[in-house]
């Protein structure tokens, strides 16, 4: 039986936590340059696979080796800028044709990067914590992933509008030199810690 308190509670908490995470910004980029509903599906599952691990594994996630998971983050990231930094102006016919956009690379690029970059995120041992203190598997990974779910969501939906709004050109480049510097602060992580 689901709880709903502890999935409120646990939703909040997430929510919160996620929200001015890294995810937002690879929803974002990820969502200005490709089909949002392929994105999404990754993204989804990508978190389904971090939920079912964090309330499985419990408080066990703390124990995993930050410094690894960090450098490998940072290599994702800066190879992420490369990619945008480097690309032929070629992008806008892609979007405009998502038929060019094949579901499989798509959902598979979007899970990839979450599915590394989240590894051992402070959202992932929240929830393992959360799923050690209420004891209640089911109402926090119901909770955790909705959460996240919501978090992707309105990144790869603000992607999308704010192409709209924005030259396509001048949000790679943002999105590059943010990339950047998240792949260099990860791989400082890396080093220092």
């Amino acid at each position: 039986m689901i709880n709903l308190t502890v999935t409120a509670v646990v939703f909040g908490v997430v929510f919160l936590a996620e929200l001015p995470d890294k995810t937002a910004l690879a929803g974002l980029v990820l969502g200005t340059r490709y089909r949002a509903s392929y994105v999404f599906a990754g993204v989804a599952a990508a978190f389904a696979v971090h939920v079912a691990l964090a309330v499985a594994a419990g408080s066990v996630l703390t124990l995993l080796p930050q410094q690894l998971v960090s450098a490998i983050t940072g290599v994702l990231f800066l190879g992420g800028a490369a990619v945008l930094l480097f690309r032929k102006d070629d992008g806008e016919e892609e979007i405009r044709n998502p038929e060019n956009q094949s579901f499989w690379k798509v959902s598979g690029a979007g899970f990839m990067l979450i599915l590394v970059a989240e590894f051992g995120d402070l959202t992932q041992i929240m929830t393992a914590n959360l799923a050690a203190r209420y004891d209640d598997p089911l109402s926090v990974g119901l909770g955790a992933v909705l959460a996240l779910w919501t978090v992707a969501g309105l990144g790869i939906v603000g992607g999308k509008a704010l192409m709209k709004r924005v030259p396509l050109k001048l949000i790679t480049r943002i999105a590059a030199l943010l990339m950047l510097g998240l792949g260099v602060w990860s791989l400082w992580e890396a080093v220092a810690g």
